[in-house]
């Protein structure tokens, strides 16, 4: 069971790690296309917040499995 766990909880680490690795630069393409710079910190931008509960997720699923031996 701790290898199922810990399965789910690589493949959410690295689906949100990589979601938010194209959302990023989805959205420095639109910041730069549209020369509004008025935001410089793009990792606090909305839209990385989905990829953010899914990494902590991840995180948190492989903690538990790790617990749980």
């Amino acid at each position: 069971m701790n290898w199922i766990l810990g399965g789910i909880a690589i493949a959410l680490l690295i689906f949100g790690l990589v979601g938010q690795a194209f959302e990023m630069r989805q959205i420095r393409v639109s910041t730069y296309r549209d020369e509004d710079l008025a935001s410089s910190n793009i990792f606090m931008n909305k839209r990385n917040f989905k990829w953010y509960a899914l990494i902590g997720a991840g995180v948190a699923i492989w903690y538990l499995a790790q617990g749980s031996l």
